[in-house]
């Protein structure tokens, strides 16, 4: 086995090289008492060279904890992976060895009519790849003219409907009078899709005014979706959209104002964290459930939010929590339960892992959004931390101490003193815990979480092993592949927010 582990890392080693560059390698290496050892490592396309080999030397150092003694593994992190197998696994039809045998033959030696064919053989191709490159460009501007034209046209439906219902459009000069002309001063964030600004009506009504981004396509459908959805949602833990403007290329999204800014701002700074006591936790951690139950199960539409995270969880002024940012949010009707897209779009360590890897989505991977949320809560620390100058995935780092009864250990330090809360406490960790299981039909609807929120006396269900911890032993007690995640299809082209 010693010998193993060595062609194992030998192997590895090999992949990386590779794979630091084209983000995707497989191979294989003979080991003198295994017929061969097959691997495959990953990188998302994201990531730099530096990055890639980053992650997968992070990943290298999770083998000797998971999947050391076996001839079988698999660790997946949030923006890379590896596997490995002593029977092939993938379905690539060329498989680079991580020691290719010497050829035998000779190489054939060129002629004067080898060159000349070789010759001719280039010209064509270059000929041909620039005709192909001129059609693509050709095919591509064609569309894009069609898609802004249809935009257009849509967005224009959509105000035409909306107008008729619930929202209100603003003018245009009204919105830049009350924004001082989109000053500076008055500038609240930054997001993906255009800048959020502070204004004041002339009634003295404050207002937070979303600026899209001019140009942007995905912003044009980030506008679409919060007019056509937010307007008709009414929920207290739900940011109001009190109108928009669509002037010229200008394209803004009027909301209420709240004061307290984003859920993140708060709990994850060293001062502002200390006026976060329990109570006010709890509170957010409730009031956002309400909010998801709202949006899945209790309004006249079916809607899956696609990325709920603390920064788009805002705060009033009384602390309560108010879900914003519908961009990507997801319309079903009323007996759909789940959906398919080849385009990811989210915030990597929210994402659940069957949308992540396979672009499923369903109301379990907001619950699943919703579990981190409450870790996040609980913790005071990022989905993602450094600890003794590694990068610790905090789902992990919860599920060690909860497995070795320590879960005490990993509440905010501000929080612990709190000795008669630490049983809600330690109930809202597991309940966490329970939202973050890989398995889609294991987490609870958000109406299960509401009422294990509510009744202390509600018996909780055992959580089961996280994917990335996962140990496999069959029956006999003979070991097998151990899948820290079962995932053998390419890893999608995300696009985080």
């Amino acid at each position: 086995m010693v010998q193993f582990n060595q062609d194992l890392r030998d192997l590895m080693d090999n992949l990386k090289a590779q794979a630091i560059q084209t983000k995707f390698a497989t191979g294989k290496k003979r080991g003198p008492d295994f017929d061969t050892i097959y691997g495959l490592v990953q990188c998302t396309p994201d990531l730099s060279s530096v990055q890639c080999s980053d992650c997968l030397d992070n990943a290298f150092r999770y083998i000797s904890a998971c999947c050391s003694g076996r001839v079988g593994g698999q660790i997946l992190k949030p923006s890379c992976r590896l596997r490995f197998e002593v029977s092939r696994f993938y379905n690539q039809t060329t498989v680079i060895d991580a020691q290719p045998p010497q050829s035998q033959l000779p190489p054939p030696v060129a002629g004067k009519d080898d060159n000349n064919i070789g010759t001719v053989i280039v010209i064509v191709v270059v000929t041909v790849g620039f005709v192909i490159l001129l059609l693509v460009l050709v095919c591509i501007i064609k569309r894009k003219r069609k898609q802004r034209i249809a935009n257009g046209r849509l967005l224009d439906d959509n105000i035409e409907n909306i107008n008729s219902t619930e929202s209100l459009q603003y003018n245009f000069g009204t919105v830049e009078v009350a924004t001082d002309q989109f000053s500076d001063s008055n500038k609240l964030g930054e997001g993906g899709f255009g800048a959020v600004y502070k204004g004041t009506l002339q009634n003295g009504e404050e207002i937070a005014v979303k600026r899209l981004s001019t140009g942007s396509n995905q912003g044009q459908q980030e506008f679409k979706n919060e007019v056509t959805l937010v307007a008709k949602l009414q929920h207290r833990n739900l940011v109001r959209l009190l109108g928009f403007c669509f002037e010229g290329t200008e394209r803004l999204l009027v909301y209420e104002f709240v004061p307290n800014a984003s859920l993140d701002q708060f709990i994850f700074d060293s001062e502002r964290r200390s006026y976060m006591d329990w109570e006010k936790r709890y509170r957010i951690i409730g009031g956002v459930a309400r909010g998801l139950l709202y949006l899945h199960e209790d309004s006249r539409l079916r809607i899956i939010h696609r990325d709920l995270k603390a920064s788009n969880v805002l705060l009033d002024a009384e602390m309560n929590p108010k879900i914003a940012d519908f961009g990507m949010a997801k319309l079903f009707n009323i007996d759909e339960t789940q959906g398919m897209t080849n385009k990811i779009v989210g915030t990597y360590g929210y994402m659940a892992p069957e949308y992540a890897m396979y672009g499923q989505f369903s109301v379990k991977s907001d619950v699943f959004s919703f579990g981190v949320l409450i870790l996040e809560i609980l913790t005071g620390r990022k989905n993602h931390f450094f600890q003794n100058g590694e990068n610790v995935d905090l789902a992990s780092f919860v599920w060690n101490n909860w497995r070795e009864g320590t879960a005490v250990n990993i509440i905010d330090p501000i929080l612990r003193n709190n000795s008669v809360s630490i049983r809600e406490m330690i109930r809202c960790i597991h309940i966490g815990l329970l939202c973050l299981q890989e398995n889609v039909t294991n987490r609870p609807t958000m109406a299960s979480v509401m009422r294990m929120l509510n009744s202390l006396s509600l018996t909780l269900q055992v959580p089961s092993e996280l994917p990335l911890l996962s140990d496999n032993i069959n029956s006999s007690g003979s070991h097998k592949s151990s899948d820290c995640s079962v995932d053998r299809a390419p890893i999608t082209h995300l696009h985080p927010r």
